[in-house]
């Protein structure tokens, strides 16, 4: 797929960001493709915000569609990691204690603890992951759920198991407008933040767009 140098941890392949020119790449382009979407960013484009020749993206990525599976790879990677954790712990709960907040706090602590790791990172994930909505990226939703599709379907069960009344395709369509809102939200939390503060007065953290959150969507995934 791509030269790199690789870790392994809790058996997932971990890139190595040793190497600074895949780094920039990698930078410039979770940017350019959250800003301007998938089919609109040129490799050309990416290689002159990275400073960087037009070779060295072959180099360590082979192809535009490689590129765009190693961007996700970065955020999905730590974000699962942390996901699992969690759900192992959870996993060992009766079903009374899986509650839909319970549940939501799974995936929301993971998803905060990318902030950590790089500026705005849940922002631009978010925006990326709405371009993917959107976009039409077969290879990467391909990618994507056989690389990672295990740790959403072990949340699934947990949802199942906290909420045996509902059906399948009631969990389904019930996940799936959590993760709309919550990619909606999220990604356009920079302009929510802003009209909080010059409308309310109340200066918010990101964190916090998240918490007013949760009510609205534990009630939609319960009811």
């Amino acid at each position: 797929m791509f030269q790199t140098t690789v870790l392994v941890v809790y058996g997932q392949i971990i890139m190595s960001t040793n190497d600074s020119t895949q780094t920039k790449i990698l930078d410039a382009a979770e940017f350019l493709f959250a800003e301007r979407g998938f089919a609109e960013t040129s490799l050309r484009t990416i290689t002159s915000r990275a400073k960087v020749n037009l070779a060295s993206v072959n180099y360590h990525f082979g192809s535009k569609k490689s590129l765009i599976q190693a961007v996700f790879d970065r955020f999905l990677q730590d974000f699962t990691l942390q996901l699992s954790i969690r759900l192992n712990e959870l996993e060992q709960e009766p079903a009374s204690e899986l509650k839909a907040e319970v549940l939501l706090g799974a995936l929301i602590d993971p998803l905060l603890s990318l902030n950590k790791t790089r500026k705005n990172a849940v922002s631009i994930f978010m925006r990326l992951l709405g371009r993917a909505y959107a976009e039409t990226q077969g290879h990467l939703r391909r990618y994507v759920t056989e690389r990672y599709g295990h740790v959403l379907v072990r949340f699934t069960h947990l949802f199942q198991k906290g909420y045996p009344g509902l059906t399948n395709d009631q969990i389904f369509w019930r996940l799936h407008y959590m993760l709309g809102s919550l990619i909606f939200t999220l990604a356009g939390s920079d302009a929510l933040r802003q009209i909080s503060e010059a409308d309310f007065n109340r200066s918010l953290e990101v964190k916090d767009v998240i918490q007013e959150m949760v009510p609205f969507l534990a009630a939609g995934m319960k009811a």
